[in-house]
């Protein structure tokens, strides 16, 4: 990650957040201006202390890094408990995905809902991505299987594109699902517009939560599962959670 100075209003942001993490109070302003200084001005979520003792935990863009309690290192991997074998730090990730997806108003999703739900999905698509064409082919499979797939969108190539533009029409569309369908199976759509569509929102919270390609596939705990899935798979391993 490329370390910048930060603007006023964060680092305002980082100085607010120094309650509760136990570091003196003569000493913690100076630390969490330092590791102000370091970051671009970019929003930091969270910060806080990590699993490890005399560590602190910063969530920023999706991504999160860790920092000695003086500020003077910071650096990037993931943590493990090496007697639970416990990724402490992709858990985190998991409750910070699944914050920010709980926040998201179903209304704005486009959801394919089978006869009997047995496991949900949220899915973020891009209409024009090869393997999300492929994911989409699977729907009926997918139905059959008791997997309820949420679609957020996320055109990759962001806004202004052609991919962006097909997202906006699928949303304005009268049919969404039907729209939707045909757009993946590459027919040419109506271009439509309709005012603000959640475009924009879901492309956002995709970058805010660490989503680099599509289909990016999540379960309801938050869990990335990557991308691409055939049906088969998916259900093993939404089955699998589910038994935990």
């Amino acid at each position: 990650m490329r370390l910048f100075q930060i603007s006023a209003t964060a680092a305002v942001v980082l100085m607010s957040l120094v309650s509760g993490i136990g570091a003196d109070d003569d000493t913690a302003p100076a630390v969490y201006q330092d590791l102000a200084d370091k970051f671009a001005p970019i929003e930091v979520d969270n910060i806080r202390p990590a699993p490890v003792p005399g560590l602190l935990e910063i969530l920023v863009e999706g991504e999160i890094l860790y920092a000695t309690e003086n500020g003077r290192f910071l650096f990037r991997g993931d943590i493990f408990d090496a007697t639970t074998r416990e990724n402490l730090t992709e858990t985190q990730r998991n409750v910070s995905r699944k914050a920010k997806l709980n926040v998201i108003d179903e209304e704005s999703l486009i959801v394919f809902q089978p006869d009997e739900t047995k496991y949900t999905v949220n899915v973020f698509t891009d209409i024009d991505c090869p393997y999300c064409r492929k994911f989409h082919r699977d729907m009926e499979n997918l139905r059959a299987k008791g997997i309820r797939v949420r679609y957020l969108f996320f055109p990759r190539a962001g806004p202004g594109s052609e991919s962006w533009q097909k997202a906006n029409s699928v949303w304005c569309s009268d049919d969404r699902k039907e729209a939707m369908t045909q757009a993946k199976l590459g027919a040419d759509l109506e271009v439509l517009e309709c005012g603000t569509t959640p475009v924009a929102q879901h492309y956002e919270l995709g970058k805010a939560i660490g989503i680099q390609g599509t289909p990016a596939i999540l379960t309801e705990s938050g869990e990335m599962l990557g991308g691409y899935v055939p049906p088969s798979i998916l259900e093993e391993e939404l089955a699998q959670r589910a038994a935990l």
